[in-house]
Protein backbone atom coordinates (compact mmCIF):
# COMPACT_ATOMS: atom_id res chain seq x y z
CA UNK A 1 0.00 0.00 0.00
CA UNK A 2 1.85 3.40 -0.74
CA UNK A 3 2.05 5.99 1.61
CA UNK A 4 -0.70 8.79 0.74
CA UNK A 5 0.72 11.31 3.91
CA UNK A 6 2.94 14.25 2.59
CA UNK A 7 6.56 13.81 2.71
CA UNK A 8 6.74 17.29 4.32
CA UNK A 9 4.47 18.58 6.93
CA UNK A 10 5.26 20.30 9.99
CA UNK A 11 1.95 21.33 10.98
CA UNK A 12 0.91 17.84 10.73
CA UNK A 13 -2.55 19.30 8.99
CA UNK A 14 -3.56 15.87 6.62
CA UNK A 15 -4.25 14.16 10.29
CA UNK A 16 -5.76 16.91 12.19
CA UNK A 17 -9.60 16.18 12.06
CA UNK A 18 -11.84 18.13 10.00
CA UNK A 19 -12.28 21.13 12.12
CA UNK A 20 -8.99 21.78 12.76
CA UNK A 21 -8.41 22.15 8.96
CA UNK A 22 -11.47 24.58 9.02
CA UNK A 23 -9.79 26.48 11.80
CA UNK A 24 -6.11 26.30 10.39
CA UNK A 25 -8.32 28.10 7.12
CA UNK A 26 -9.66 30.39 8.55
CA UNK A 27 -6.30 31.03 10.80
CA UNK A 28 -4.79 31.78 7.89
CA UNK A 29 -7.35 33.88 5.97
CA UNK A 30 -6.57 35.85 8.95
CA UNK A 31 -2.88 36.02 8.52
CA UNK A 32 -2.46 36.23 4.90
CA UNK A 33 -5.17 39.91 5.31
CA UNK A 34 -2.76 41.06 8.28
CA UNK A 35 -0.33 40.17 6.54
CA UNK A 36 -1.44 41.76 3.52
CA UNK A 37 -1.70 45.21 5.51
CA UNK A 38 2.02 45.12 6.04
CA UNK A 39 2.89 47.97 2.62
CA UNK A 40 4.52 49.94 0.74
CA UNK A 41 2.60 52.22 -1.41
CA UNK A 42 3.69 52.18 -5.01
CA UNK A 43 1.41 52.23 -7.66
CA UNK A 44 0.47 50.36 -9.33
CA UNK A 45 0.91 47.42 -7.51
CA UNK A 46 2.41 48.45 -3.35
CA UNK A 47 5.09 46.33 -2.21
CA UNK A 48 3.22 43.94 0.30
CA UNK A 49 4.10 40.99 3.05
CA UNK A 50 1.46 38.99 1.41
CA UNK A 51 3.55 37.24 -0.91
CA UNK A 52 5.72 36.09 1.39
CA UNK A 53 2.30 34.28 3.77
CA UNK A 54 1.31 33.30 0.66
CA UNK A 55 4.14 31.06 0.30
CA UNK A 56 4.69 30.12 3.92
CA UNK A 57 0.90 29.17 3.79
CA UNK A 58 1.28 26.75 1.30
CA UNK A 59 4.95 25.43 1.65
CA UNK A 60 3.32 24.94 6.09
CA UNK A 61 -0.39 23.82 5.20
CA UNK A 62 0.76 21.39 1.61
CA UNK A 63 -0.15 22.57 -1.63
CA UNK A 64 -3.85 21.87 -1.19
CA UNK A 65 -4.89 23.08 2.16
CA UNK A 66 -2.52 26.00 1.34
CA UNK A 67 -3.96 26.78 -2.06
CA UNK A 68 -7.68 26.53 -0.23
CA UNK A 69 -6.79 28.95 2.57
CA UNK A 70 -6.15 31.49 0.01
CA UNK A 71 -8.87 31.26 -2.14
CA UNK A 72 -11.03 31.55 0.82
CA UNK A 73 -8.61 34.30 1.30
CA UNK A 74 -9.50 36.34 -1.64
CA UNK A 75 -13.10 35.50 -1.47
CA UNK A 76 -13.10 36.84 1.58
CA UNK A 77 -11.41 39.79 0.12
CA UNK A 78 -14.17 39.74 -2.61
CA UNK A 79 -16.89 39.81 -0.36
CA UNK A 80 -15.96 42.81 0.78
CA UNK A 81 -13.70 42.50 3.66
CA UNK A 82 -10.98 44.92 3.87
CA UNK A 83 -8.34 41.56 3.40
CA UNK A 84 -6.31 43.16 0.82
CA UNK A 85 -3.21 45.52 0.44
CA UNK A 86 -4.33 48.98 1.96
CA UNK A 87 -7.17 47.49 3.77
CA UNK A 88 -8.96 47.18 0.23
CA UNK A 89 -12.09 44.38 -0.47
CA UNK A 90 -14.92 43.93 -2.69
CA UNK A 91 -14.46 43.46 -6.60
CA UNK A 92 -12.51 46.45 -7.86
CA UNK A 93 -8.94 44.90 -7.35
CA UNK A 94 -10.25 41.93 -8.77
CA UNK A 95 -10.39 43.73 -12.39
CA UNK A 96 -7.59 45.81 -11.65
CA UNK A 97 -4.03 46.65 -12.11
CA UNK A 98 -3.56 44.01 -9.44
CA UNK A 99 -5.81 41.59 -10.42
CA UNK A 100 -3.00 38.95 -11.94
CA UNK A 101 -1.08 38.79 -8.86
CA UNK A 102 -4.30 37.93 -6.97
CA UNK A 103 -5.80 35.55 -8.90
CA UNK A 104 -1.51 33.98 -9.44
CA UNK A 105 -1.92 33.56 -5.21
CA UNK A 106 -3.27 30.33 -4.91
CA UNK A 107 -0.91 29.33 -7.59
CA UNK A 108 2.15 30.66 -4.89
CA UNK A 109 0.57 28.66 -2.82
CA UNK A 110 0.30 25.49 -4.55
CA UNK A 111 4.00 26.06 -6.32
CA UNK A 112 5.28 26.70 -2.55
CA UNK A 113 3.39 23.76 -1.32
CA UNK A 114 4.23 21.35 -4.21
CA UNK A 115 7.82 21.78 -4.04
CA UNK A 116 8.40 21.45 0.09
CA UNK A 117 6.70 18.15 -0.39
CA UNK A 118 8.94 16.88 -2.50
CA UNK A 119 11.76 17.90 -0.17
CA UNK A 120 12.50 21.70 -1.35
CA UNK A 121 12.01 22.71 2.40
CA UNK A 122 13.25 23.27 5.60
CA UNK A 123 15.47 20.39 5.30
CA UNK A 124 17.23 21.43 2.28
CA UNK A 125 16.98 24.94 3.59
CA UNK A 126 19.08 25.95 -0.01
CA UNK A 127 16.63 24.19 -2.26
CA UNK A 128 13.69 25.98 -0.44
CA UNK A 129 15.53 28.91 -1.35
CA UNK A 130 15.64 27.85 -4.86
CA UNK A 131 11.91 26.91 -4.79
CA UNK A 132 10.31 29.71 -3.55
CA UNK A 133 12.44 32.10 -5.66
CA UNK A 134 10.82 30.19 -8.79
CA UNK A 135 7.12 30.32 -6.66
CA UNK A 136 7.65 33.63 -6.54
CA UNK A 137 9.30 34.48 -10.16
CA UNK A 138 5.69 32.43 -11.72
CA UNK A 139 3.65 34.81 -9.63
CA UNK A 140 5.48 37.97 -10.61
CA UNK A 141 5.31 36.81 -14.59
CA UNK A 142 1.11 36.11 -14.01
CA UNK A 143 0.77 39.08 -12.85
CA UNK A 144 3.27 41.22 -14.98
CA UNK A 145 1.16 39.67 -18.19
CA UNK A 146 -2.54 40.76 -16.53
CA UNK A 147 -0.07 44.90 -15.61
CA UNK A 148 1.09 44.58 -19.31
CA UNK A 149 -2.74 43.43 -20.93
CA UNK A 150 -4.17 46.46 -18.48
CA UNK A 151 -1.81 48.43 -19.71
CA UNK A 152 -2.80 48.37 -23.47
CA UNK A 153 0.02 45.77 -24.14
CA UNK A 154 2.65 47.58 -23.22
CA UNK A 155 5.23 44.82 -21.75
CA UNK A 156 8.39 47.20 -21.13
CA UNK A 157 6.07 49.63 -18.94
CA UNK A 158 4.45 46.57 -17.27
CA UNK A 159 8.04 44.62 -16.22
CA UNK A 160 9.54 48.29 -15.22
CA UNK A 161 6.13 48.74 -12.80
CA UNK A 162 5.33 45.60 -11.75
CA UNK A 163 8.35 42.96 -12.02
CA UNK A 164 11.57 44.68 -11.98
CA UNK A 165 10.84 46.57 -8.59
CA UNK A 166 10.24 43.42 -6.62
CA UNK A 167 12.82 41.70 -7.38
CA UNK A 168 15.46 42.39 -4.26
CA UNK A 169 11.96 41.93 -2.27
CA UNK A 170 11.33 38.50 -3.86
CA UNK A 171 15.09 37.35 -2.91
CA UNK A 172 14.71 38.45 0.77
CA UNK A 173 11.70 37.08 1.00
CA UNK A 174 12.75 33.71 -0.20
CA UNK A 175 15.64 33.75 2.47
CA UNK A 176 13.03 34.72 5.06
CA UNK A 177 10.97 31.26 4.08
CA UNK A 178 13.51 29.17 3.64
CA UNK A 179 14.58 30.07 6.99
CA UNK A 180 10.85 30.19 8.35
CA UNK A 181 10.76 26.15 6.96
CA UNK A 182 13.64 25.68 8.58
CA UNK A 183 12.34 26.91 11.99
CA UNK A 184 9.04 24.61 11.60
CA UNK A 185 11.09 21.53 10.81
CA UNK A 186 12.11 21.73 14.41
CA UNK A 187 8.97 23.00 15.61
CA UNK A 188 7.34 20.05 13.64
CA UNK A 189 9.84 17.80 15.32
CA UNK A 190 8.29 18.40 18.84
CA UNK A 191 4.72 18.27 17.60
Amino acid sequence: MTNLAPAYSPLRLESRPLLWKVGAVLFGSLVLAGASQVSVPLYPVPITLQTFAVAMVGALYGWRLGALTVVVWLLQAAAGLPFLAEAKGGLAPFFGPTAGYLFAFPLLAGLAGWMAARGWNGSRPLLAFVGLVGAHLVHLAIGTAWLASWLGGDLPKAFALGFAPFLIGLAVKSALGAATLKGADSLGARL
